[in-house]
C-alpha cells in the first residue's frame, strides 16, 4: 500500500502589529484614495473646459441668434451665426461683412444725430454720428460703406462712389419709399455705415446713421444652426 504524502505548509509567523486581515484594509485604502483622486481629476477638468469655453466665448469666438427679419434673405429669423471676436483686435471692418455691433443709443426710435431727429425717405440718408451707443443692445447688419466713402440708396441698392455694388444677397424692393434716400452724403472717418439685406424691413444707418469702428463686436464667420443652414460667409 503506497505510503500516504502529506504537505506541510512551513508556518510563519505573522508580522508583529499586523494582523491577517490588514493588507485587505491597506488595498481598501489605496483604492479609495485613487477613486478620490479620479474625482478631483474629473472635476479639475470641468472647470478648465468650462474656463476655456467661456475664454473663448468672451474674446474669441461668440455665439448670436438672429431676432428678426431684417437680414433675409441671408439670415432667418433664429437663425444662430458664429462671430469671431478677435479679429478687431488684428483688422478693421470691411465693406461687405456682416457684423455684430452695438447701435446708438436712439437707434430703435430711428433717431439721426447729435441733435436727436428723423430722416425722411427721399431726401438723404442719415449721416451724423450719434455720440452715444447702446450698451446693452447688438445689431447684426452688413457694412455697405466706410470712411470717406459717399453713398446713396435707390430701389433698396447702395450706390458708392457712383458704382452701385454687387448686391444679388439682397431682397431688393422696387418702388418702396423707404427703399429711396437718392441724396448722397459722405461717411465720416473711422465710420461704417451699415444696412440690412431685406432693404425694404431693415431698421439701419439709413434712419440712424454710420458708426464708429469701436462699436463693432465683430464679423460674422458661420452660421450653425438650423442644420440646412450650416455655412461659412
Amino acid at each position: 500500500m503506497p505510503a500516504t504524502l502529506r504537505v506541510r505548509r512551513r508556518w510563519r509567523p505573522a508580522a508583529a502589529g499586523r494582523s491577517p486581515i490588514d493588507s485587505g484594509t491597506e488595498v481598501g485604502k489605496k483604492r479609495s484614495k485613487s477613486t478620490m483622486g479620479s474625482l478631483v481629476e474629473l472635476v479639475a477638468i470641468v472647470i478648465v473646459a468650462l474656463g476655456l469655453a467661456l475664454g473663448i466665448q468672451a474674446f474669441v469666438i461668440k455665439p448670436y441668434r438672429i431676432p428678426s427679419g431684417s437680414m433675409e434673405p441671408t439670415l432667418a429669423i433664429g437663425q444662430r451665426v458664429l462671430v469671431n471676436r478677435l479679429g478687431m483686435d488684428f483688422g478693421k471692418p470691411h465693406v461687405g461683412e456682416v457684423a455684430v455691433f452695438h447701435p446708438p443709443e436712439g437707434a430703435e426710435q430711428q433717431l439721426c444725430g447729435p441733435a436727436p431727429h428723423m430722416v425722411r425717405p427721399g431726401g438723404p440718408p442719415c449721416s451724423e454720428p450719434e455720440p452715444k451707443k447702446s450698451g446693452s443692445v447688438n445689431f447684426i447688419k452688413r457694412i455697405v460703406a466706410g470712411p470717406g466713402d459717399e453713398i446713396s440708396i435707390v430701389e433698396g441698392h447702395v450706390i458708392r462712389n457712383g458704382v452701385r455694388e454687387h448686391d444679388s444677397y439682397i431682397r431688393p424692393c422696387p418702388g418702396v419709399s423707404e427703399c429711396n434716400f437718392r441724396t448722397p452724403v459722405k461717411i465720416p472717418a473711422g465710420h461704417w455705415f451699415m444696412m440690412g439685406d431685406n432693404r425694404g424691413a431693415s431698421d439701419d444707418s439709413r434712419y440712424w446713421g454710420p458708426v464708429p469702428t469701436s462699436w463693432i463686436i465683430g464679423e460674422a464667420i458661420a452660421t450653425y444652426w438650423p442644420p440646412d443652414r450650416i455655412g461659412i460667409f
